[in-house]
């Protein structure tokens, strides 16, 4: 079971995260509190694996509280504005949910923290979240925020067809553009949807459902010819494999 803060100032986003944590089968509530410095006492006191934290909060900010925990426990930062999304991955939070926040997006990021505090557990969902689980498969809105030269950018899953890792920057391209990000391919990797994008090389992920065809060891999207890397080969087959109709 993984311990489970939730700290907010408003009552309504309070009772909503509540909701989300009692319908996962591997999260237990600690306490839901308004207050942030409860909440931080609670984490010095080594009581809580992950904190849903809010952002703007009169007594302490978030990142401010992220600051004072120091990776004492995991965090998913919970906001209605996007502006913290760079500093907020800065200071290692595990995801960023932006409000009002769907449970399927609640339920993917807490099993990136699932993955990282218990990475061989299998979770099981309960009957009550199936429906709103199910709905995750159709990621047609779901988005993810990065940074570029001169603002924080919105990019829909569903556009990205393949991510090039170079020396100090990695490019995205979707079918209108080339989206050029510091973010690191480890970051990049850890915040796609593993059912739907993929690393094949430990310069490229790519979008599953955007390959035409693979020949030998290469994809090929469009034009593009990707390269499989050794490392990421058996993996990458096993799952075209799982996905074969025969």
């Amino acid at each position: 079971m993984i311990r489970c803060l939730v700290v907010d100032d408003e009552p309504l986003a309070l009772h909503v995260l509540e909701d989300y944590v009692a319908k996962v089968p591997f999260l237990q509530l600690v306490k839901a509190t308004t207050n942030p410095i409860e909440a931080l006492t609670l984490v010095q006191q080594g009581a809580a694996d992950l904190v849903l934290l809010d952002v703007q909060m009169p007594e302490l900010t978030g990142l401010q509280f992220l600051r004072i925990v120091n990776g004492r426990t995991k965090v998913i930062l919970t906001t209605a504005y996007p502006q913290y999304a760079l500093e907020g991955y800065d200071l290692d939070v595990v995801d960023y949910l932006l409000k009002p926040i769907a449970f399927d997006r609640f339920f993917r990021a807490v099993q990136k923290v699932q993955g990282i505090l218990e990475p061989a557990a299998k979770p099981v969902i309960k009957d009550e979240a199936a429906p709103a689980i199910a709905a995750y498969d159709d990621f047609l809105s779901d988005f993810i925020f990065v940074k570029t030269e001169h603002k924080i950018q919105k990019v829909y899953l569903n556009d990205i067809r393949f991510i090039e890792g170079l020396k100090d920057y990695i490019s995205i391209f979707t079918p209108a553009e080339r989206i050029i990000t510091l973010q690191g391919m480890k970051k990049m990797e850890e915040a796609l949807p593993e059912r739907h994008f993929i690393r094949v090389h430990k310069s490229y992920i790519v979008a599953v459902s955007k390959i035409d065809s693979i020949e030998r060891s290469r994809i090929f999207i469009g034009e593009k010819i990707i390269p499989i890397g050794d490392t990421y080969r058996d993996v990458f087959f096993n799952m075209i494999e799982d996905k074969n109709i025969n």
